[in-house]
């Protein structure tokens, strides 16, 4: 096992070095499977509808990841923005529109490994998309599925809940690899992730909540608007 700072394995984007071949493959596969699917599901269901906004909605999500906001402890954290292009785009262009994302960091930017590019897409984009917008439909759906309420509040709950969710899944994939054992990555990244699914929480709360103000037809499947909301101003 080799030995490493620990604070160096917090971070999400995994490099290459710390999967071994079994889990960097089986990441690679499912990712893979999943990509295909979103494919043909997103050029049955929408045509060339969506494109131009799965183009802006990658481009948004790839500029607003490099804007980093401190977290206690000497880490940082930034947008990953699954759920966001879920929520704009449905879970299947969502997650091609993240994938682009991923890719264009590891290729160009060096962000996160090649080998681990598999299970960075899996962890931050299709559990962030795919997990993210059912809980955000589980949570409007509990609460009446309509306003504003509804919204922010399912719109935060599956934020917070897609990060703590790819937290631990990257940290089951690197104690499966060897790299260090699981009862010292799991808290670190869930303590960690925690304060980050905050901050992601808020982020996206903000962009879809001006979004839903100002232009819901971008949203995928917005609610029904209160009547404060659809209020002209100065009525």
């Amino acid at each position: 096992m080799p030995v490493l700072p620990l604070f160096s394995l917090l971070a999400m984007h995994i490099p290459d070095g710390l999967l071994n071949l079994p889990v960097a493959g089986v990441t690679w596969m499912i990712s893979l499977g999943l990509i295909g699917l979103a494919l043909k599901q997103t050029s049955q269901a929408y045509a060339d509808r969506l494109v131009p906004l799965m183009g802006v909605s990658s481009a948004f999500i790839f500029a607003a990841q490099m804007v980093n906001f401190p977290v206690p402890g000497g880490s940082s954290g930034h947008l990953l923005g699954g759920t966001l292009a879920a929520i704009l785009l449905g879970p299947w262009a969502g997650s091609l529109a993240v994938v682009v994302v991923f890719v264009v960091q590891a290729l160009v930017f060096q962000d996160g490994g090649i080998v681990a590019l598999g299970a960075n897409i899996f962890n931050m984009g299709l559990v962030g998309t795919f997990l993210g917008y059912y809980v955000y439909r589980l949570v409007r759906m509990v609460l009446g599925d309509k306003g504003w309420f509804a919204l922010a509040a399912a719109t935060g709950i599956a934020s917070w809940v897609s990060v703590m969710m790819a937290a631990m899944i990257t940290s089951l994939e690197l104690a499966g690899s060897g790299t260090v054992a699981l009862g010292i990555v799991l808290p670190a990244m869930v303590g960690v992730h925690a304060l980050i699914g905050f901050g992601e929480a808020v982020l996206t709360v903000g962009v879809v909540g001006f979004l839903w103000r100002t232009r819901p037809d971008v949203l995928f499947d917005p609610p029904e608007m209160t009547a404060w909301v659809t209020k002209e101003p100065g009525q």
